[in-house]
């Protein structure tokens, strides 16, 4: 991947960040109902099992799935799918170059740690300047145009 001069890069928008958030959310959700399809039509009849389904067999791998999908595209690619349609990338907010494993990690980790907690870890990004979010807190890196 390319490598900016700091002078042309420009934060990316509020809307194309929510943007690729929509579009990555809905790719991990057709994924676990792919895999998850015979269980959820065989629970569809029966509430208590569709309960059952959705808290306990549902819960881990999804969180595994959005940690893996975010980590490795954020490493790979600097961006996620949706990241690459809403043509954004993510970059070290050090050095302004590629994101690490390990910092695509945290981050990733610090997404789900803010979807657990009614999305506030998002909303942080309204209010400071480089529009950080908590998870661009933890794993350390910036939201950029591509």
């Amino acid at each position: 991947m390319q490598e900016n001069n700091s002078s042309d890069l420009q934060l990316a928008s509020l809307r194309s960040r929510a943007m690729a958030f929509v579009i990555d959310d809905l790719i991990v959700t057709v994924i676990i109902l792919v895999i998850f399809w015979e269980n959820i039509v065989a629970a569809s009849n029966d509430m208590n099992m569709m309960m059952q389904l959705v808290k306990v067999d549902l819960v881990m791998p999804l969180i595994s799935l959005k940690v893996i999908y975010h980590t490795f595209f954020v490493w790979y690619y600097g961006a996620t799918i949706g990241k690459l349609v809403a043509k954004i990338r993510i970059i070290d907010a050090n050095h302004w170059g590629r994101v690490s494993i390990f910092s695509s990690f945290l981050r990733a980790v610090g997404r789900i740690i803010s979807e657990m907690f009614f999305y506030v870890g998002f909303a942080i990004g309204f209010f400071n300047e480089g529009r950080k979010t908590f998870h661009d807190i933890t794993g350390r890196t910036l939201v950029v145009n591509a």
